[in-house]
């Protein structure tokens, strides 16, 4: 070797390449200019000879082997660096052509980092992962990736034989992210990321940040370029923008794509099932969707978790790629056209969002470094002992960064209009699910956790910050006080919250005998005693369909299928007349009889039968009926929407109330009826003189009832009901949901000194007598 050469090399840093613990590989490799020339070195496993070839000149120079594990190197008689590549000739005899991966800068500015370490970077995804570009006139793929305590991190993948000594990354400082880009790789390329910890254990890593992932049971990344797909919903876009949505209505469907629809299992050649052909694709399931939610008439679907997962039982729970939407149903640009096809019908998505834990895959972010970088050290911190999951350390900027950028992403990539936050009271509670010696107090002393309090409302003042109509809704079932207040009010600043406590009290009444059920009225109707407590979805959601439980219609009493039929129509027309937006799981709309199975499809083929058939038909009519009633959905949120009539018959089980908007004449009136008495002259109290049409009974025979209806306009009595001092007499069904509109009677004029009054007779009658 040139005695030049080797006084200029750094042999000691060439040991720690080779040895594959260089955590800055750039400080040798590549091109640099020194007083002697341009040093050129390079290591590339395997190979044979290796000549530098300059792009501009097309001269070429011979490295020479400097160390038998592939270390090359070469003194250049230049005193500036020039783009050149590298023809590589390998041991089996073939040759290549290729860019020096090690040829290029740093991506990183310092601002990037200031704001990563601060945890305010809340666009770091477009630095984070692997990202498909142009660098320097050359095209590949840029990785980035914090393991703040590794030893060294390397990108693996097919295109370099899974060794981690080949694309060694670049440690930033001390800021524990490392980069490094690669010429030449395109979209769909495999990869992991091989971390060695600091007692020099290896360990293959998928990419948190991640757009893609190989179908369960594999699990490495897939490069994905996410900024190729052309958006077609501006319209839907803007609309949102300018929405007031608290004052509009939103009708949940909540759905589990890998079972509302399946196909039939493909076999390959050899007989085994191919995996995943039991699923649709994205863009297939948009179309046939959309197409059941619009006839049904829903607003929104609520997504239950598409962000990759390992096991189909967690049903995308267990979350191990946060950025990349589960390959089950296809690709990145397959689920943006969901999105896009679902904003042109007119539907608007929430995504279920799992910040609250994750699963200890070893392939996921558990000990994502060899230490407990996502999680805290300490299990009673870290640990959800009854789940066997992990609990993000909130307070750590790199991870609060990582989860507050995601919520962000999946809004700004993919137009999500709400982000629905599982479990966010195991989040609020440092003793959740523990017993005592299992938990740590906070500095004061309490249960509550501090750190994960600040992390929400930042997240929501961000989230909110956008401006774009996009929602964050809250699934917490304790009574942490203002969930929906303002993050400046001291509140946590979501947009919404779900009523578990409704849930859990009106499904407990429901499965009560009718017979027992006016010792229990208080828990039909204590839910307005904090219904504006907070900013409330009613919902009956798949917690309350699995495990056991059984489904909705299963909950319902009844000896017979049509009287819990009968008793289901009832609570669900008691959902949609309460005040708060709406929520319903798959299946439970046509009575689906079984329990929820994520391994197969929903029961669609009891539609055959008149019970669940009518069944759907009159939650449809529900759903377009509150569409279509201001009264139910603009005053959702204050007090002056709703109004009890009757909320002391326990004796008879009915509960009597108004819904509201500011028009008078847009007033509902709601009578649901919890027994199985039947009432054929019930006197009901009405808001004022008027007339009260019935627009939608769950005892027609169109929903499969026995038709005792009240098929006449009614007109108010100056007689006392209720309190009040007009009145009409109806026919109540038994379990049964009645819906009026009240439409006032416009009053005679009194003119000045007269009075008017009705004639004595009629016309026929003065036509008789004479």
């Amino acid at each position: 070797m040139d005695g030049k050469l080797y006084d200029l090399m750094d042999w000691a840093g060439i040991e720690e390449i080779v040895y594959s613990e260089a955590a800055n590989p750039h400080e040798i490799l590549g091109p640099h200019v020194t007083e002697q020339g341009l040093l050129i070195q390079a290591f590339i496993p395997t190979a044979e000879s290796v000549i530098v070839r300059f792009r501009e000149s097309g001269k070429e120079y011979s490295m020479e082997l400097a160390d038998e594990a592939g270390f090359f190197a070469a003194l250049i008689p230049c005193k500036t660096a020039a783009a050149y590549t590298l023809l590589v000739t390998y041991d089996n005899g073939t040759s290549e052509e290729c860019l020096d991966p090690y040829s290029f800068s740093a991506f990183y500015k310092s601002e990037d980092i200031k704001k990563f370490e601060s945890g305010i970077h809340y666009s770091i995804y477009e630095k984070m992962g692997a990202h498909p570009m142009s660098a320097g006139g050359a095209e590949g793929v840029y990785f980035s990736v914090w393991a703040p305590c590794a030893m060294r991190v390397s990108v693996v993948g097919d295109f370099n034989l899974w060794d981690g000594r080949r694309h060694q990354m670049r440690r930033l400082g001390d800021s524990g992210i490392f980069e490094l880009f690669i010429p030449g790789l395109k979209t769909g390329a495999i990869y992991k990321y091989e971390i060695k910890h600091q007692n020099g254990t290896p360990q293959l890593k998928s990419d948190p940040y991640a757009n893609y992932c190989k179908l369960r049971p594999n699990n490495a990344s897939v490069v994905w370029d996410i900024n190729q797909y052309s958006w077609n919903d501006q319209e839907w876009m803007k609309k949102r923008t300018g929405a007031d949505y608290k004052q509009n209505p939103m009708s949940i469907y909540e759905v589990h794509l890998g079972s509302w629809l399946r196909k039939e299992v493909e076999l390959d050649e050899s007989g085994a099932a191919v995996v995943g052909s039991e699923f649709y694709n994205y863009r297939e399931i948009a179309e046939k969707l959309a197409e059941y939610v619009k006839d049904m008439g829903y607003t929104h679907v609520e997504l239950l978790p598409i962000m990759e997962h390992p096991l189909d039982a967690s049903w995308g729970y267990q979350v191990t790629g946060y950025y990349a939407p589960t390959s089950r149903y296809g690709t990145p640009d397959d689920f943006m056209y969901f999105m896009d096809y679902m904003h042109k019908q007119g539907i608007g998505v929430i995504l279920d969002w799992v910040p609250a834990h994750f699963p200890r895959d070893s392939f996921g972010l558990a000990s994502f470094d060899g230490t407990c970088v996502y999680e805290h050290k300490d299990p009673r911190q870290g640990a959800h002992p009854h789940w066997g999951t992990l609990i993000y350390n909130y307070g750590r900027p790199g991870v609060s960064n990582f989860l507050i950028a995601n919520a962000l992403f999946w809004a700004d990539k993919y137009h999500a209009d709400g982000i629905r936050m599982d479990a966010v009271a195991s989040m609020l509670y440092l003793d959740y699910g523990k017993n005592p010696g299992e938990w740590i107090p906070n500095i004061y002393g309490g249960h509550e956790n501090l750190e994960a309090v600040e992390f929400l409302k930042h997240l929501n003042s961000i989230f909110k910050g956008r401006k774009d109509g996009a929602v964050m809704i809250a699934e917490e079932s304790t009574a942490w006080p203002r969930i929906t207040a303002d993050v400046k009010s001291e509140g946590l600043g979501f947009d919404y919250k779900w009523n578990m406590g409704w849930m859990n009290d009106f499904t407990g009444y429901m499965q009560y005998d009718p017979y027992f059920r006016k010792h229990h009225y208080g828990e039909m109707t204590s839910s307005m005693l904090y219904a504006y407590s907070e900013d409330f979805i009613l919902v009956f959601s798949h917690d309350e369909v699995v495990h056991g439980k059984g489904s909705m219609f299963g909950k319902m009493s009844g000896e017979t299928l049509e009287e819990k039929a009968a008793n289901l129509k009832a609570a669900y027309g008691f959902m949609m007349g309460h005040p708060g937006k709406k929520l319903l799981f798959m299946g439970q709309d046509f009575a689906q009889i079984s329990e929820w199975n994520e391994n197969k499809s929903l029961d669609w083929e009891i539609l055959k039968y008149p019970l669940h058939k009518q069944t759907q038909d009159y939650v449809k009519a529900l759903n377009h009926l509150y569409k279509c009633q201001p009264a139910l959905y603009q005053l959702d949120y204050d007090p002056d929407g709703f109004e009890w009539v009757e909320c002391t018959d326990s004796k008879d089980s009915i509960v009597v109330f108004l819904r509201k908007t500011k028009k008078k004449e847009e007033t509902l009136l709601f009578l649901c009826n919890f027994d199985t008495m039947c009432h054929e002259k019930y006197p009901v109290g009405v808001p004022f003189e008027g007339k009260y049409k019935e627009i939608l009974n769950s005892d027609d025979k169109a929903f499969g009832g026995q038709g005792r209806v009240n098929s006449r306009v009614k007109v108010s009595k100056k007689k006392e009901a209720d309190e009040r001092p007009d009145s009409m007499e109806i026919t109540v069904a038994p379990l049964s949901t009645i819906v009026f509109t009240c439409t006032p009677v416009k009053k005679l004029p009194v003119l000045a000194g007269k009075k008017t009054r009705k004639p004595a007779y009629t016309e026929k009658a003065k036509v008789e007598r004479k």
